[in-house]
């Protein structure tokens, strides 16, 4: 993880190395905090962060999930992500906002504690690996289920939610794959940790629905648009990890992961990325990029940040 300069925090900004939290802060204790992961990407045009406004629309939600009210409003947020990106003088960078409850009292219920609200800021390049969206990866069925939506509220991008994405994740790479993915109790495809999941067969893309657990993906809904606009016929439906075997593609999307192609599953090898991942992975990376003026609004450009 490279530092940069500075890190918000609850409305001032700390150096990186001062950004820090009492050891009693409930959310380090129980898990209870809302984050987001955005990334901003340097354009022709400048700096220019990809679905910003929903983001934090997104934060705001999964805090109203946990009973969490932000002292900060959606726009507030959004102009601090500004401030902190100019602050740390970075075009092109992963963004985490994070909320949670801090330092009062530590019993399990959240009353007495403050919420706190930080921004920080970093250079990430492939998440799943310097050839992953390239070459694709390899993926691992877990053996541990997605947590089911009446466990906790699978909608909400929760910091505790993602012990289940941990364990996943860890399984996965101590068995020597990049990545997991993940069933539901009823054994129906989910997600993976971090990203969601989609196949192709026969021309067609198919993705599971909100009925298997799975995060509503901000990147999710890009990928949905585009793969329609592009053409292609995209169905949301229960999958069963069979469909994963003989996919004659498969893919991942996450902010993250960006869109990802997957050339094996547990060993069975789908192949090289093929043409509809490549034509939806091209055009969001264009999308993200600012080259693809019809999805120019989901692109909030850094004020005062234009190229010369």
């Amino acid at each position: 993880m490279l530092a940069t300069e500075k890190i918000w925090m609850n409305g001032t900004f700390v150096d990186w190395a001062d950004a820090k939290i009492h050891v009693a802060t409930h959310g380090l204790h129980y898990g209870t905090g809302v984050f987001e992961g955005i990334r901003a990407y340097d354009t022709a045009r400048g700096p220019a962060v990809f679905r910003l406004h929903d983001h934090m629309k997104r934060l705001h939600n999964s805090a109203k999930l946990l009973y969490m009210d932000i002292p900060y409003s959606v726009d507030e947020l959004v102009q601090a992500t500004f401030d902190l990106l100019v602050a740390n003088k970075i075009d092109e960078c992963y963004i985490r906002p994070i909320a949670y409850f801090g330092y009062g009292e530590l019993g399990v219920a959240t009353r007495g504690n403050p919420v706190d609200v930080a921004l920080l800021c970093w250079p990430w390049g492939q998440y799943l690996g310097e050839d992953a969206l390239a070459k694709g990866i390899t993926a691992k069925i877990s053996s541990w289920q997605r947590i089911g939506p009446n466990v906790i509220p699978h909608v909400a991008k929760a910091t505790g939610v993602y012990i289940n994405s941990m364990l996943a994740t860890t399984e996965a790479h101590r068995g020597g794959y990049r990545e997991a993915i993940l069933l539901t109790e009823q054994g129906y495809v989910a997600d993976g940790p971090g990203e969601n999941i989609y196949i192709v067969k026969d021309g067609v893309i198919y993705t599971p629905d909100l009925q298997a657990s799975i995060l509503p993906g901000i990147t999710r809904h890009s990928i949905t648009r585009i793969a329609r606009d592009l053409g292609y016929e995209f169905v949301e439906k229960n999958l069963i990890r069979t469909d994963l075997y003989l996919a004659d593609e498969i893919f991942m999307s996450g902010t993250a992961a960006e869109v990802t192609p997957l050339r094996a599953v547990d060993d069975i090898e789908i192949g090289d990325p093929g043409p509809v991942t490549r034509a939806i992975q091209a055009a969001y990376l264009d999308t993200v990029k600012g080259k693809r003026p019809e999805y120019d609004a989901w692109l909030d450009y850094v004020p005062g940040r234009k190229r010369a």
